[in-house]
């Protein structure tokens, strides 16, 4: 089997109150999260799980401040833009050869258009729906939050052709399969990745290792039974997971790798 090689890129980071993370529970703590970006290498694929948030934080600031006060506020310096950050791996944006995008809101696809040679983008198609195009319920974000309207722009006209829209599951490359899992947004997915340390699971649907460990949800889930479901197939199936937001990943993981 293809084996892949990790690399683990940290984006930004911010504090959030305790019970956003884990529900319902840690009412007087705040919790520090980091914003990951994976760089994905093997046999002719140069890929990336998430992009980055976008240049001005100013939008995404504001909001996070009208929901938790000044303390919640995105933080980045410069050399956790993507183009540097990228460029410490001697890798360049027009070197990637695919995206993956979990979940869709401006945090992860702000940056999108950098990697205008990317082979194909891969989103969750219920997540493009519900979430951005036709939503189904009243949503909970302003709609330029899930995609600023410049990578909305970008998507529907110079690379439409090129995303490619996951349904319940699906094998995109060799030995890497996607599946849907929602709990954190309806565009929520799982990349199942085979390295040399065993199957790794990344995904947005848990916040931090405490999440699975515990069998603990996050605290902005917008279905526990989905929680319930999705916890335990990553159970049965990972070696390791991957938590898009811990610190403490980088403990784990020193200098960023795996496999």
């Amino acid at each position: 089997m293809t084996q892949y090689k990790l690399h683990i890129i940290k984006m930004g980071q911010c504090e959030v109150p305790g019970p956003e993370v884990y529900w319902m529970s840690r009412w007087c703590d705040w919790e520090t999260l980091y914003f990951y970006m994976i760089l994905v290498r093997g046999p002719g694929v140069t890929a990336v799980i998430n992009t980055g948030p976008p240049a001005d934080l100013a939008e995404l600031n504001k909001l996070w401040r009208a929901f938790a006060g000044e303390r919640c506020q995105m933080q980045r310096t410069e050399s956790e833009c993507p183009e540097k950050a990228l460029a410490v791996l001697g890798c360049k944006p027009e070197d990637v050869t695919h995206v993956f995008i979990t979940p869709l809101v401006c945090y992860a696809d702000a940056n999108l258009p950098l990697f205008s040679q990317a082979r194909s983008i891969f989103l969750s198609r219920r997540g493009w729906i519900e979430d951005y195009a036709a939503p189904t319920s009243p949503q909970h974000v302003p709609r330029h939050i899930f995609m600023p309207d410049d990578v909305a722009v970008y998507l529907i006209t110079k690379a439409f052709d090129r995303l490619h829209f996951i349904d319940d599951e699906e094998e995109v490359l060799p030995g890497i399969r996607l599946f849907w899992t929602g709990v954190h947004h309806r565009s929520s997915m799982a990349i199942s990745i085979p390295t040399l340390a065993g199957r790794v699971v990344v995904s947005d649907c848990f916040f931090k290792y405490g999440n699975m460990e515990r069998n603990h949800p996050i605290g902005i889930s917008e279905s526990l039974a989905e929680w319930h479901r999705a916890y335990a197939r990553i159970r049965r199936e990972a070696d390791l997971v991957l938590p898009l937001y811990d610190p403490e990943v980088l403990q784990r993981h020193p200098g960023g790798t795996i496999g």
